[in-house]
């Protein structure tokens, strides 16, 4: 009887954590973020960490096109009203791939659309983007605090419509990082 207790305890467990581990594969994680100041204004650095599970992987191999949004919002805390939002964007980014050319393409708006062989080095570009144009010189106050929320999502809003139903019953279609929120003193 305890021997097949303990089986149905340890069967469960495996089971949990399974679930945790396909979980955790589901989701984009911000490895590194940070806004540095340069002549044009304020510049968004930041990395993720994620994979496409098979789901994703088959369908850009379709030649559907994957969508990925990055949000971020700057505001100035005070104490006496409502946060003062300085800052809230985004910034959409692509990927497909064209079966005539074997080859994958990322586009970012303002940008070059850029031609990849492999997979693994055209989401390394979604990963590790190039430092985003986030706000423009004198959008901040020099010496002023702020409280900065990142996130980036698989962006299913752009998918064509029949896509989009599929999307929100499939979990293969929901990829997405919790947000993220650090202070940056403004330079």
């Amino acid at each position: 009887m305890t021997l097949r207790f303990f089986r149905l305890l340890a069967c469960q467990l495996l089971l949990a954590l399974a679930c945790a581990q396909a979980q955790a594969a589901d989701t984009i994680e911000i490895t590194r973020s940070g806004i540095e100041a340069s002549d044009e204004g304020y510049r968004l650095n930041a990395e993720y960490s994620f994979e496409l599970n098979h789901g994703l992987i088959d369908a850009i191999q379709r030649g559907v096109r994957l969508y990925f949004t990055t949000e971020i919002e700057l505001t100035r805390p005070r104490w006496w009203w409502r946060d003062d939002k300085a800052v809230s964007t985004r910034q959409t980014v692509n990927i497909v791939y064209d079966m005539l050319t074997r080859q994958y393409h990322v586009s970012v708006p303002g940008s070059v659309k850029q031609s990849f062989s492999t997979l693994d080095e055209a989401l390394f570009t979604i990963r590790r983007p190039s430092r985003w144009l986030i706000a423009p010189k004198g959008a901040l106050k020099p010496g002023e605090t702020y409280n900065v929320s990142l996130r980036m999502f698989m962006d299913r809003d752009y998918l064509q419509k029949p896509l989009q139903v599929n999307a929100l019953n499939n979990s293969d279609w929901r990829l997405a990082s919790n947000k993220k929120t650090f202070t940056y003193k403004a330079e």
